[in-house]
């Protein structure tokens, strides 16, 4: 029976959009104060939308360099995507491939581990402090910042969907519509 969960008043602004996302000036600087094995990681993060868990994931043979896009295996929706990447990430991925053979994992550790579960919390927090970015943004963030600048690029909220591999534009639509220059309009 849900008898019980009929009488549960919904928690009110739960389903607000989240506005916060770094201005490109406060993205290089977060970059610039991260330390090398983590700023790859907020790099990744920042040229492709991926979470945390899919960028740590991800291994060499999931950069296509004929294409310049990366493949996402592991997706929190279980639907594996493909993001296509700017040449400045282009160029990141090409850098953190070359060499490797295509089992090997992407983004590591200073010490050659992969990263953990929970090990992105403190480096982020530590690089926002260092950049000055007040209040810290978290590593969700940073593909928030992603869904952000493209639509403020007026790239289409069904696009940006697919990249963020969104199921379809409706979240999109709440996350980012406000920031599509022409969106209301066209709509």
């Amino acid at each position: 029976s849900d008898a019980a969960w009929r009488v549960v008043k919904p928690f009110r602004g739960v389903d607000a959009a989240r506005p916060r996302y770094l201005s490109p000036d406060e993205a290089i600087r977060l970059i610039n104060a991260c330390e090398k094995d983590f700023r790859n990681l907020v790099r990744g993060a920042l040229s492709t939308g991926c979470r945390y868990g899919e960028l740590t994931r991800m291994v060499a043979a999931d950069f296509n360099r004929d294409t310049g896009k990366v493949h996402v295996r592991f997706p929190k929706s279980g639907k594996p995507r493909d993001v296509a990447l700017t040449d400045e990430g282009n160029e990141l991925f090409q850098g953190l491939t070359a060499g490797k053979s295509g089992a090997k994992e992407m983004f590591l550790r200073r010490d050659g581990e992969p990263w953990g579960d929970s090990h992105q919390r403190r480096p982020l927090l530590l690089a926002c402090e260092d950049a000055n970015i007040d209040p810290p943004i978290g590593f969700h963030g940073l593909r928030h910042c992603y869904g952000s600048w493209l639509a403020m690029r007026g790239v289409s909220l069904q696009v940006i969907a697919e990249a963020l591999g969104h199921a379809d534009s409706r979240v999109t639509e709440k996350h980012y519509a406000h920031l599509a220059p022409d969106h209301v309009a066209d709509t």
